[in-house]
């Protein structure tokens, strides 16, 4: 079989899945096809040969698409007061697939990048060990696709969709959002020489979709100065009462589920140390933050105070000299506890919220 017929083939394929996502996907199929595409044309821009600013500008264009992608299918066609008959709705929501990919097919391959088939010996050859892990891979991708179809509900992503016109990665839209009464709480914790590391499953719409792609349970990290957590601080959306960046945060704030749960690491480090680490807190509440939804995906910042939530943990703790592990890149609220391969922190308790109310 020559190569002519090779993508002849292929093309059969995806056309076969097209009409399918036309005929059979819901607004839960889409959003992972949308973000499924989102992944791989971002991978292959960065993994081109351009420019960094260039790669980083495809992928933020990219990442617009997608969101483009998903208010268009959630008010056009999950919006059945639409005037356009159902059927074009959807295959609008099907044609605009093709968005991203011709970009990446004219900017990405052609300008940065060289495109390479396998050869048919590759494309057809497969080892019986190959195959045992693939048929277990596939297994355990349906157990995740039926996790995952529960998190990415229509209400999660309006909501979500709905609180981006707060948040600006760009510009400092939080200060002074901690007052004095935190800052004097915080002093009086001075005696007790640790800081408290907090990750969390609250429950939230965004901490829901969060899991879905990262499928970790734990999807927010905190940091507090006392043991009895009366001094938590962390980035996150305000609760809408803040604008998104540095907040404080109670207990119930992590209780937006039934069955959310904290897990809390003791930190030891020296009082000079902790005092560092709330001078610098305490400046960036004068200098202004904002949460840093870019960073979740690029792992950079365009200010020094544009951070999310584990950034801003692992920031902290860089600051004072008390990091366990490096990174340059995105740091998960997960990779505080997982790349503790020194055993520096303590485990302090695990707090399900659940139990607590009742």
């Amino acid at each position: 079989m020559d190569i002519k017929r090779y993508i002849t083939r292929l093309n059969v394929i995806m056309a076969v899945l097209v009409a399918a996502l036309f005929f059979y996907g819901d607004i839960v199929l889409f959003h992972l096809v949308y973000f499924a595409l989102f992944l791989f044309v971002s991978f292959r821009a960065i993994q081109s040969t351009g420019r960094k600013r260039t790669r980083a500008l495809l992928v933020i264009t990219y990442f617009v698409i997608m969101a483009i992608q998903m208010v268009f299918y959630i008010r056009v066609v999950y919006g059945y007061d639409f005037w356009l008959e159902h059927p074009f709705r959807k295959l609008t929501a099907v044609a605009v697939l093709a968005l991203p990919m011709i970009i990446s097919r004219y900017v990405a391959v052609n300008k940065y990048t060289e495109l390479y088939l396998p050869s048919l010996k590759e494309a057809y050859v497969i080892s019986f060990s190959q195959l045992r892990v693939f048929t277990g891979s596939a297994g355990q991708a349906i157990d995740t696709l039926g996790k995952t179809k529960a998190s990415l509900t229509p209400g999660n992503f309006k909501e979500i969709l709905g609180d981006l016109p707060r948040h600006d990665s760009f510009n400092y839209i939080n200060d002074g959002s901690l007052t004095e009464d935190y800052f004097r709480a915080a002093e009086a914790s001075m005696d007790d020489q640790g800081l408290y590391i907090i990750i969390s499953d609250t429950g939230s719409p965004a901490s829901e979709i969060i899991s879905a792609f990262t499928q970790k349970q734990f999807n927010h990290a905190s940091l507090s100065f006392d043991a009895a957590l009366n001094t938590i601080v962390s980035y996150n959306g305000g609760e809408r009462v803040y604008p998104p960046g540095l907040n404080r945060e109670m207990v119930e704030f992590f209780g937006q589920k039934p069955d959310a749960s904290i897990m809390v690491y003791r930190l030891p480090v020296t009082t000079e140390q902790k005092r560092a680490a709330l001078s610098r807190i305490r400046k960036i509440n004068d200098e202004g933050s904002a949460y840093n939804m870019l960073g979740l995906l690029i792992g950079r910042s365009y200010k020094p105070n544009i951070m999310y939530c584990s950034q801003f943990v692992f920031s902290i703790i860089r600051h004072i000299g008390a990091s366990y592990f490096e990174a340059d890149g995105i740091v998960k609220p997960t990779d505080l506890i997982e790349k503790d391969y020194f055993r520096k922190l303590e485990f302090v308790e695990e707090l399900r919220l659940d139990a607590a109310r009742s």
